[in-house]
């Protein structure tokens, strides 16, 4: 298994192609969520929460000039192992993509190609949605600007 920060979106869903069931491909999501990048306690301040989420969730992005358009890079941490291991993959969706391919990107086919649609309660769903609109915003804003 390569490392979250070597990983693709594509060799994620290869990794859970070959995994048999729901509670590997959890454990897998959980394992994912501890290679996330450490948050500073500092950016773990209530104007950093994500609204919508059962656990506490932190998300701060910042914008970069990119050949493409602004790049947007943001780090985020929740309290919760599931939920950092879903941020993990919103990583991997999003981090470092430049803004115009974050909302050219359908994360409702990224979620049904995981199988997260089926497996997750309905508040880790809410939670999530929380954080692609976050981040979706963030693109938004930094297209908006440039």
């Amino acid at each position: 298994m390569k490392h979250l920060t070597e990983m693709t979106l594509g060799q994620l869903y290869s990794e859970f192609d070959q995994m048999e069931d729901w509670e590997e491909r959890c454990d897998f999501l959980i394992d994912l969520g501890f290679e996330l990048p450490e948050m500073s306690s500092k950016d773990k301040i209530d104007a950093n929460v994500v609204h919508g989420c059962q656990s506490h969730v932190w998300l701060v992005a910042r914008v970069e000039p990119g050949p493409a358009g602004p790049v947007v890079r943001f780090e985020a941490n929740s309290d919760a192992l599931i939920v950092s291991g879903l941020i993990a993959v919103l990583w991997l969706m999003y981090n470092g993509k430049p803004a115009r391919e974050i909302l050219d990107l359908d994360p409702r086919e990224v979620f049904k190609k995981l199988e997260l649609d089926k497996h997750l309660s309905s508040s880790r769903r809410n939670g999530l949605g929380g954080m692609v609109q976050r981040i979706r915003q963030f693109a938004v804003e930094s297209l908006a600007t440039a």
